[in-house]
């Protein structure tokens, strides 16, 4: 009990506060292996901007780079459901790679990974007492993974998507139409994505 109240502290101390608004600000239940293939099991916490991963085990912290990251996962609470990231190479420049973090959104012969930013915004107020507001809002970025491993970055545009699936955009076109789907909304492309992986 007493070890549980100090793990509780130290991860309190780095969230700051508590009830965060958004995942990547708070700890979660899971495990993480290491490109050695060690699964170290604890309170993750991950950081997608910087690539990185908190893990805390048995009282104390450690920080992996995406560079000694495998695989994660975690429980959302927030969510109610498991969430599981991969370390893949990722192209920053002509024929330089490096190891950076995504999550696995479907997985399939065609997979779609995503990459989640939190930006800041201004908004004007429509009421005539307040001024423009700030506001904190969660965006992500779309990477399609083929069979081979190669991965495509996907901007979220509709004429982007059928030159990438175009083996099967008429079917596509039809599907989006019918469901009245949003190519750059994640449930959406969640779902398009597992009907490209159908047909």
């Amino acid at each position: 009990m007493k070890q549980l109240v100090s793990i509780f502290i130290l991860i309190s101390s780095f969230t700051g506060v508590y009830g965060q608004e958004f995942s990547s600000e708070i700890f979660h239940e899971g495990f993480l292996v290491t490109n050695d293939r060690d699964t170290i099991r604890g309170a993750l916490k991950y950081d997608m901007q910087g690539n990185i991963v908190n893990i805390v085990e048995q009282g104390r912290l450690k920080t992996f780079s995406s560079q000694k990251i495998f695989y994660f996962e975690i429980f959302d609470i927030s969510v109610d459901n498991f969430r599981q990231f991969y370390s893949l190479p990722y192209k920053v420049s002509i024929g330089y790679k490096i190891p950076i973090l995504f999550e696995l959104q479907y997985e399939g012969p065609f997979s779609l990974m995503t990459r989640e930013a939190i930006i800041q915004e201004t908004v004007s107020n429509t009421s005539a007492y307040y001024g423009p507001y700030t506001r904190y809002r969660l965006i992500y970025s779309y990477y399609f993974v083929n069979k081979h491993g190669e991965m495509t970055f996907f901007s979220g545009r509709k004429k982007e998507l059928y030159d990438i699936m175009k083996d099967k955009s008429k079917y596509l076109k039809e599907y989006i139409k019918e469901y009245k789907l949003q190519v750059d909304e994640i449930q959406d492309l969640i779902r398009i994505t597992a009907f490209y992986n159908s047909i």
